[in-house]
């Protein structure tokens, strides 16, 4: 093989006493804290030691320096080991390990960015495989530089949809950077695998994906230096080194066993450390050196400061759908900052995600429909502020991602969602296109800002915002196309509503977003025909709300409020609202999707569902009384 030059052998027992080690500190520390996973740590224990103190190059004093390898522990449930390793390698004090699981620790259960070394939380099993291609995409094709991505995952997790669209993915963009180590233990939490040590199974399937796949004795350090110095001279093609290993080893009475799942090894601890220490050659300290010299090649990147290219350019009364102006958003976006990108499902031409290829085609990320390893990547590209990434497609879609979403909220993640095609208002595609629930989900996420423009100019600035905003965003956007009611110069900020239809008179406050706020709007007009006077307030964001302007404007309209969602009311704007004046005088009445709606077309859909400008009248009516 190419370059490849085998380890002395005082180096290969090191690798080897280094495992050793790492066991024995899987082992106390799960003790410690009465609870944890020593015998999934020990199955790795020989991966962990050749990955970390021979392979992967980085800094102890930087763990997460651009120009560093990335790591990612998908069987988050070994964090034990990812610990030790790092505490082997200097990053911290060996004795800090016996504050695992301590509420006081960082050392999580599994592991989180609280943590300097950790990128994104694991531990939701088949979800770091498409964090780590995320990570590689970056690398190779927006930072070209010369760090490697490896993930270790689980043979258990290997059942996850999500880890076969990443391999899918990983595949077709050739992802030569990224080495995927996959932990056939044969064990799984209740039972065997359904493989368990089927090898060939293993090794015709990755290839089958177009994977470099390499099958090696896992607990063979000899073998995985090979495999992994062949994974880095490989080209054109992403690696996958499936390891025989055997969970429990080296642990007298316990390697293979079932039922030793998730349990500290207890009154078993003294003779299995007993065991591994007379395995231990060199007890001193350590001679390999882990840190190895990087490659100083990844690029400077700024992602502060995001701004449109030029500002809104819009006539009042021009009808634009909010869908088409985030395509526009993001195209402006892309103009004003290279690390701008966008991914999408195979939606981008009615998401409009497509418009920022006018712009820098390269920057345009096809994820195919696999919506949980679409948010996935982005996840993964959005680690150590690398990109400034996009999310779009059909926000009903997006449902299908929820726990990609919870844990990007765990991973510290600054990623944008852009979700069309909400509610009834989209039509004759039906309930199942239809979302109704997205509010819901993304008010759920802590940390979240939930944005929900009602017309052109409000939404590219919502894009503007989301992309300088913290945390997880998320941008309801809708299909009909509706009048811009915002002059360009309007200034819009997160938690700030704005009431759009305003007098002295008004005796009801409506409050509606996105297309609901047009049937206000309508509504309003209708009943100041009648001589009733309405106020009509746009939210702007349904999280953060604005709990000030919305307690002022419901007393200014004498404690009368009507809610109006294109959602089901379950988590929607209506209960938002009602969380909001809890404490007040006020009466409210929501108007919601209040079941499975049918195809139609959008205008009938509105008022068949109870959230169109004639039941918006009724309302009114009914709560005035």
């Amino acid at each position: 093989m190419a370059n490849y030059h085998k380890p002395e052998s005082k180096s290969i027992q090191e690798l080897r006493d280094i495992a050793n080690k790492l066991r024995i500190h899987s082992i106390t520390s799960t003790d410690a804290s009465k609870s944890g996973h020593p015998t999934s740590c020990a199955s790795i224990a020989e991966i962990m030691s050749v990955l970390f103190f021979h392979t992967m190059r980085y800094k102890v004093s930087a763990p997460k320096d651009a120009s560093s390898d990335r790591f990612v522990l998908s069987k988050g449930h070994a964090a034990p080991i990812l610990y030790a390793a790092w505490a082997e390698a200097g990053l911290f004090p060996v004795a800090d390990l016996q504050k695992l699981r301590k509420i006081d620790s960082d050392l999580e259960g599994h592991p989180t960015p609280r943590l300097n070394f950790i990128d994104v939380g694991t531990g939701s099993l088949g979800q770091g495989l498409s964090v780590a291609a995320g990570m590689a995409y970056v690398g190779k094709f927006f930072d070209k530089a010369s760090y490697r991505t490896y993930c270790l995952l689980g043979d258990g997790e290997s059942a996850e949809g999500s880890v076969w669209e990443a391999l899918h993915f990983a595949s077709y963009y050739k992802l030569d950077n990224l080495c995927v180590i996959f932990d056939v233990n044969r064990l799984g939490q209740s039972e065997p695998t359904s493989l368990q040590h089927d090898m060939e199974t293993y090794r015709k399937r990755l290839d089958a994906f177009g994977f470099n796949a390499l099958v090696v004795d896992g607990h063979d350090v000899e073998e995985l230096t090979k495999a992994f110095h062949e994974a880095s001279v490989t080209k054109g093609k992403p690696t996958a080194i499936i390891a025989k290993t055997f969970k429990g080893k080296n642990f007298p009475n316990i390697e293979d066993l079932e039922n030793w799942h998730g349990k500290p090894l207890g009154d078993k601890s003294a003779p299995t450390i007993q065991h591994l220490t007379g395995l231990i050659k060199n007890a001193g300290p350590l001679q390999l050196h882990p840190q190895k010299p990087l490659v100083e090649d990844a690029p400077a990147v700024s992602v502060k400061n995001v701004t449109l290219s030029s500002p809104p350019n819009y006539k009042l009364g021009q009808t634009v759908a909010t869908r088409e102006s985030y395509g526009v958003a993001l195209a402006k976006l892309a103009e004003s900052n290279k690390h701008v990108i966008a991914l999408d499902g195979d939606t981008k031409n009615s998401t409009f995600s497509d418009k920022i290829k006018k712009v820098a085609p390269e920057r345009y990320v096809e994820c195919f429909i696999a919506e949980q390893n679409l948010v996935g990547v982005a996840i993964g590209a959005a680690c150590r502020d690398r990109t400034i990434p996009f999310v779009s497609t059909f926000a009903v879609f997006l449902t299908r991602a929820f726990d990609q979403i919870r844990m990007g909220a765990i991973s510290q993640t600054n990623v944008n969602f852009a979700g069309s095609h909400c509610g009834v208002s989209i039509g004759e595609d039906g309930p199942s296109q239809m979302a109704l629930e997205d509010l819901a989900m993304f008010r759920s996420i802590p940390g979240s800002t939930v944005f929900y423009p009602s017309d052109a100019v409000s939404c590219e600035r919502a894009i503007e915002l989301s992309a300088n905003t913290k945390g997880v965003c998320f941008v309801r956007t809708s299909r009909p196309a509706t009048a811009v009611i915002y002059a360009n110069d309007t200034v819009f900020q997160a938690g700030k509503a704005h009431v759009v239809k305003k007098s002295a008179k008004d005796s009801v406050l409506l409050v509606g977003a996105g297309v609901t706020l047009h049937e206000a709007l309508k509504a309003a007009e209708t009943l100041e025909k009648e001589g009733v006077h309405v106020r009509v307030l746009d939210p702007f964001t349904i999280k953060p709300l604005d709990q000030a302007a919305l307690i002022q404007n419901a007393l200014e309209c004498g404690g009368k409020v009507v809610t109006i969602e294109d959602h089901y009311p379950e988590g929607g704007l209506g209960e938002a609202m009602l969380t909001a004046l809890a404490e007040q005088p006020v009466k409210v009445k929501v108007l919601a999707v209040r079941e499975v709606p049918r195809s139609g077309p959008p205008n009938a859909l509105i008022e068949k569902y109870g959230i169109g400008a004639n039941s918006i009248v009724e309302a009114v009516k009914a709560i005035s009384k």
